[in-house]
């Protein structure tokens, strides 16, 4: 059974070319790409590639959809483990061995941590992303006894065994703390590894209504207790 590296994108004609071609480098797997609604260039990148599969979405659907869609794709393709990657240069493709490797270990889930003390800083991380990331990560550990540094880094490696029977719902970019919250209740290993903390991108949004910071700290805990709250996980 393959592999699968599995990258959610929208609008990302400056760096999706050259991510693919470094993930390439260092895995020989299959590549699947989720084209969220892009109304760029990336659409004839992807177009020109014949190294990946792609799965065109015409409208922007959301981060979460784009990885749940990847998830149940990577099932049905017999893939054992599944990588999650950004494709907006910010996630260093040498990883990938590692993740595998890690999660050979006995884990079920491997996430990338921009906060160990091993982790390299490139670039400086708005303070207010910084501190939603802590107060979201604090909450985690706090419910589950965990000890996580990084509740939002999109560098991940899964069994896919383990996402059986867990079904995501949440489209946006408050999926992890649905994932987190299922992983929890049905009782999966979690580690992490360091990446590099890199910023390129000082200017994202996340819609209009979520980039006030406290905003977008509600809508996190209102996923993340409404998933809590949802019973033992649902089968597929």
């Amino acid at each position: 059974m393959s592999d699968v590296v599995l990258l959610p994108v929208f609008n990302e004609e400056a760096t999706v070319g050259e991510v693919l071609d470094s993930v390439r480098r260092y895995f020989d797997g299959d590549i699947l790409v989720v084209d969220d609604g892009s109304t760029d260039g990336t659409v004839d990148v992807l177009a020109a590639r014949r190294d990946v599969s792609v799965i065109t979405h015409p409208e922007n659907l959301g981060y979460g959809r784009a990885l749940a869609e990847g998830f149940s794709v990577a099932r049905v393709r017999g893939a054992r483990r599944v990588i999650t990657m950004d494709c907006d240069g910010q996630h260093e493709p040498a990883h990938i061995p590692e993740f595998l490797r890690t999660l050979d270990r006995g884990h079920d889930i491997v996430s990338g941590s921009r906060y160990l003390p091993e982790s390299i800083a490139v670039g400086t991380a708005p303070a207010e992303r910084r501190e939603v990331n802590a107060r979201v990560t604090a909450e985690i550990n706090r419910v589950t006894g965990w000890a996580i540094t990084d509740s939002f880094c999109g560098f991940k490696a899964y069994r896919t065994a383990a996402l059986e029977g867990m079904v995501l719902t949440e489209p946006g970019y408050a999926m992890p703390l649905e994932l987190w919250a299922k992983a929890y209740r049905g009782g999966l290993a979690i580690t992490e590894l360091p990446i590099e903390r890199i910023y390129c991108d000082h200017d994202r949004s996340f819609g209009e209504a979520l980039d006030d910071p406290e905003r977008r700290f509600a809508y996190y805990m209102q996923v993340w207790h409404s998933a809590l709250g949802e019973g033992e996980v649902q089968g597929a």
